[in-house]
């Protein structure tokens, strides 16, 4: 595979789609509300091929689904939908995007038939500022190719929640803040991106070699999980201001603040866990974490 091919197959179509409008729907009954806060997930979710391969990283999320309590419904903030404003995907049948080029028919042949959730979407919107309802995105690669592995049956509700690609990081984490509620709703909230995301830099001899890191890579990586750990999130949202490595390490924010918008669910008690820590192709981590009870 040359380098064009592989930057077309990971490419982003940030496309912003219609806007359906404003709407305030109830709030969900009585029996859909859970008394112990949903877990918050950062997925690392690499290549789309990981939806059909059975490798370490798809075999982790199949096992995560097994164990999760089961939710309500499904909220994914995608690096693969950026947008002017901030929308919510309001469908009932949201479609399944297959937002890249150049890989196996097989995978344009995945569909994930999971209904949408129209009334939390309005609920998603009545919580967040100049947000609105979206009908023509769907579900891309960022969202399907995890989430097919936690539930296969595509039986649990999801929608996508878009990144207002003009605003600043600092934005994003205080809006995510803002979607805390939904974790005691029952809903499970995933970020879908990854934390070392630089596609100019990959190393294409490396491909067959796992666990392979340029030094900046490390790095950056390291570094960004003592901060979680830590919870100190305030230099993971003044990213731009961390050196050399970070700047390598996010050349551009797509994939890098669906993590932030994890981070911004946790609370005090919240169980801390990362899975999925490691490399590809020298530029690339899968390094994924899970806020709330294991």
């Amino acid at each position: 595979m040359n380098r064009l091919d592989f930057l077309k197959m990971m490419s982003i179509t940030p496309l912003s789609g219609s806007i359906a409008g404003l709407s305030t729907l109830e709030q969900y009954a009585d029996p859909l509300l859970s008394t112990e806060p949903m877990p918050v997930f950062f997925f690392g979710h690499g290549s789309p091929m990981n939806a059909i391969e059975l490798n370490e990283f798809s075999i982790e999320w199949e096992r995560i689904g097994q164990t999760l309590p089961r939710p309500n419904a499904i909220l994914c903030i995608s690096a693969h939908w950026l947008t002017r404003g901030t929308l919510i995907t309001g469908m009932a049948r949201p479609r399944t995007i297959h937002d890249f080029g150049g890989f196996p028919d097989e995978l344009f042949r995945v569909e994930y038939p999971a209904p949408g959730s129209p009334e939390l979407a309005g609920e998603t919107v009545a919580l967040l500022p100049d947000a609105a309802l979206d009908e023509a995105w769907g579900l891309d690669h960022g969202c399907w190719s995890v989430v097919k592995h936690l539930y296969p049956e595509a039986d649990v509700p999801v929608i996508q929640m878009s990144i207002d690609y003009h605003q600043p990081a600092q934005y994003h984490y205080d809006l995510a803040r803002r979607l805390a509620v939904l974790r005691r709703k029952g809903i499970l909230i995933v970020g879908s991106g990854n934390m070392v995301h630089n596609l100019r830099m990959v190393a294409w001899e490396k491909m067959d070699e796992p666990g392979f890191a340029f030094d900046w890579a490390t790095e950056a990586n390291e570094q960004m999980k003592y901060w979680i750990g830590a919870g100190d999130h305030r230099p993971l949202i003044d990213f731009t201001h961390q050196g050399k490595a970070f700047d390598l390490a996010i050349p551009t924010p797509d994939h890098y603040f669906p993590m932030l918008y994890a981070l911004a669910l946790q609370e005090n008690k919240d169980e801390l866990h990362f899975f999925n820590d490691k490399a590809v192709m020298g530029s690339l981590t899968m390094t994924s974490f899970r806020i709330g009870k294991s």
